[in-house]
């Protein structure tokens, strides 16, 4: 199986290993307690903390270790704003963060606040600019993620930061997936992370709060982790993770410029392999290791199915692998297609071999879904300048597909209709007119869902 989710979890770095295995030994009793094996445990969780510090880029005294990263976000943009809570009301995120800043988001606007979303533009970047415009004199706290988790687009936090901080207002940065490929720059007030996003076993987070930062942790309190993460510290897993880090800084540079020029390979190549596909994402301010690509007429689900059995481990937004049956939505604040999507994050460490194979994969892969699917080949000429086309009861990819199907037929200057109660097709009708060239018209009420409204140009 060649793993290709490593913006999920990262597997286990050996180092993590040997870390985690030589502190069982040492690190199992209480690190409060002033006897021999008390001493020998708070050893090894101070030490943990200075190299944390040292590779965060802050003081030992400002670390705290969680037990996960969404804890470590939810800890942090709670403390922050009930810190300065005398400030105001009022909280700052971009529209593509992470699942654990907008759960916070939605409980602190349950509560009375208010939350304001910067959108990001079709590479899934914010704008400096946009932060600025959303600052008020209330605003208690503003969010933004270093790096994108589902298309890799890194993000301008030090300018945000500088912006920030002008108005007097701290910044916490979601770091998870950028640490470990180095620290974050900026002058941000708070940071989280998350260990097995670099290779360090899961159940540890970070969470930095600097000197001078108004906070007020949340809940019972607690002696441990400076009142900010109750409960026992799992010492042998915060040691492995600590070490894993600095394990992958170490090796960071090198392998970063190996891990481009892979995923470089498969930007360039699986358009040209594969017909009627989007990359999306930032092209060159990327994390190393991510590429997202979108495929027209094909459901996501059915797709990392077969790439499954054909020995590959991906991931995807696609609202075709979702519960709720609605696109991700990183790729709605973006405005790309959704349907057929797969994110491949690539660990370190991954063969040129595997990343050839996969290339060689996919187009049959693709192709096999498409026919499933019934995916459009020709269609016959209506004889109406306006087509309706009732996809309703019909999931994606199913109402774009039609839509295709039908196109051929329909006169320049014609209208297609596609009626539609698939939340998806909101974003991937209007992502279909764009990559063909066609006219978006927009949209209107329609019994039973929705009617998509596109004309044909050409």
């Amino acid at each position: 199986m060649s793993y290709f989710d490593a913006a999920s979890a990262a597997p286990l770095h050996p180092v993590a290993r040997q870390a985690l295995l030589a502190s069982l030994d040492e690190g199992w009793a209480d690190p409060a307690r002033l006897y021999r094996e008390g001493r020998k445990a708070r050893m090894l969780l101070d030490a943990a903390r200075e190299a944390a510090a040292e590779a965060v880029g802050c003081r030992a005294d400002e670390v705290v270790f969680t037990p996960s990263g969404t804890r470590a976000v939810h800890t942090g943009v709670a403390g922050a704003l009930a810190g300065r809570r005398r400030v105001g009301r009022h909280l700052i995120v971009s529209a593509v963060e992470h699942s654990s800043v907008l759960h916070s988001a939605e409980v602190f606007e349950a509560a009375g606040g208010t939350v304001t979303q910067v959108p990001v533009d079709r590479t899934g970047a914010v704008a400096p600019s946009g932060y600025e415009a959303a600052l008020r004199a209330d605003t208690a706290l503003a969010v933004l993620q270093s790096a994108n988790h589902e298309v890799g687009t890194v993000q301008p936090v030090a300018e945000v930061a500088e912006v920030c901080r002008a108005a007097g207002v701290p910044l916490l940065v979601d770091a998870a997936q950028s640490l470990g490929w180095g620290p974050v720059e900026g002058g941000w007030s708070l940071l989280a992370a998350s260990a097995h996003k670099w290779g360090g076993p899961s159940g540890v987070g970070l969470l930095v709060v600097r000197k001078g930062v108004r906070f007020a942790p949340q809940g019972p309190a607690d002696e441990r982790e400076s009142g900010r993460a109750p409960g026992f510290e799992n010492i042998p897993a915060i040691v492995a993770a600590v070490a894993s880090l600095r394990a992958v800084r170490a090796e960071a540079a090198q392998e970063a410029v190996r891990l481009r020029e892979l995923t470089e390979r498969i930007r360039t190549r699986v358009p040209r392999l594969v017909p009627d596909v989007e990359v999306v994402g930032e092209p060159r301010r990327r994390l190393p290791g991510i590429v997202t690509f979108s495929c027209l007429y094909v459901d996501g689900e059915t797709l990392l199915h077969e790439l499954d059995r054909e020995g590959f481990a991906v991931s995807s937004g696609s609202s075709c692998t979702s519960s709720t049956l609605t696109p991700s939505h990183v790729l709605r604040a973006m405005g790309v297609l959704s349907e057929g999507n797969v994110r491949v994050s690539l660990p370190p460490g991954t063969a040129e071999e595997d990343v050839e194979r996969f290339l060689d994969v996919l187009p049959g892969a693709v192709a096999g879904v498409r026919e499933k699917l019934g995916a459009p080949a020709s269609a016959a000429a209506p004889e109406e300048d306006v087509l309706v086309v009732d996809a309703l009861g019909r999931r994606c990819p199913i109402p774009v597909i039609e839509l295709a199907k039908a196109f051929p037929g329909v006169p320049v200057g014609g209208t297609v209709r596609v009626l539609s109660d698939d939340e998806a097709a909101r974003l991937d009708i209007p992502a279909w007119c764009e990559m063909r060239g066609q006219e978006y018209l927009g949209e209107e009420p329609a019994d039973g869902g929705t009617a998509y409204l596109v004309r044909r140009l050409g």
